[in-house]
C-alpha cells in the first residue's frame, strides 16, 4: 500500500545558500584560510546531494587545496553533476614570473605556476621546457609560453578545478585553470603555444 520511501535531497538552492552563508562568515573570520575547507566541508555536510565519485573527488580538492585562500564555489560539471572549485581571492597583477622559492603566487613555466605557495601542474597541457629544453627552438617557445601563461592568469578572475587524480609524481597539485568555463591552457592550444596533455611528453624540436 505504501511505496518505497526514498531519502529526500537538499536542493541545488539550499546548498548554494549554506555556501554563501559559510564564505560570508569565515571572510570576517581571522581564520579565513581555511574557508575553501570549510565550504567544501559543508558540502559534503549536505551530503547524498553528489554522487560517490564526486564526493571523493571534492574530498582530494580538500586535501590538496584546502588552506589556499579563495571561495568554494558549486558549479554544475558533467553528467549533470556537481563540481566544487576554488576561485582564488587576489589583486589584478599579482602573478610574477618565479625569482625565488619564497614566492606565493608566480608563473614558473608554461604550464606550472605557484599559487599560495603550492606548485600546481595544468593538468590538461604539456608546454615546451624553458629550464631543460633540447633545442633553441623549445627554449624560445616555452618562453612565449611562460610569458602568455602569465597574461592569462592576471587578466581577470580565474577557477582551479580538481581532476580525478590530485598530485602528479613530483608532487604538483593537478589543476585545470579556467575562466568562464574554458580552460587557459585551451587558449594556449589555440596559439600554439602547447599541446593537450596524452599522458606522454613528445619532443618539441624538429
Amino acid at each position: 500500500m505504501f511505496g518505497k520511501m526514498v531519502p529526500s535531497r537538499p536542493p541545488r538552492r539550499m546548498l548554494r545558500h549554506q555556501l554563501w552563508r559559510i564564505n560570508r562568515w569565515c571572510q570576517r573570520s581571522p581564520a579565513s584560510r581555511w574557508l575553501p575547507a570549510l565550504a567544501v566541508l559543508a558540502a559534503v555536510a549536505l551530503g547524498a546531494l553528489l554522487p560517490t565519485p564526486q564526493a571523493s573527488r571534492m574530498l582530494a580538492w580538500l586535501g590538496g587545496m584546502g588552506s589556499e585562500p579563495g571561495v568554494a564555489v558549486l558549479r554544475p560539471g558533467d553528467a549533470g553533476s556537481n563540481v566544487v572549485v576554488l576561485r582564488p581571492q587576489r589583486a589584478p597583477g599579482e602573478f610574477r614570473l618565479c625569482a625565488g622559492q619564497r614566492q606565493a603566487n608566480c608563473v614558473i613555466d608554461g604550464d606550472t605556476i605557484r599559487y599560495g605557495g603550492v606548485k600546481i601542474r595544468l593538468a590538461d597541457i604539456d608546454t615546451p621546457e624553458v629550464f631543460s629544453p633540447k633545442c633553441a627552438s623549445e627554449a624560445a617557445l616555452g618562453e612565449r609560453a611562460t610569458e602568455r601563461l602569465l597574461a592569462l592568469l592576471n587578466a581577470g578572475p580565474i577557477e582551479l578545478v580538481p581532476i580525478e587524480r590530485d598530485t602528479d609524481r613530483y608532487g604538483r597539485k593537478l589543476r585545470v585553470i579556467e575562466r568562464h568555463g574554458r580552460s587557459l591552457g585551451e587558449t594556449l592550444v589555440a596559439e600554439g603555444l602547447a599541446r593537450r596533455w596524452d599522458g606522454r611528453r613528445r619532443s618539441w624540436c624538429g
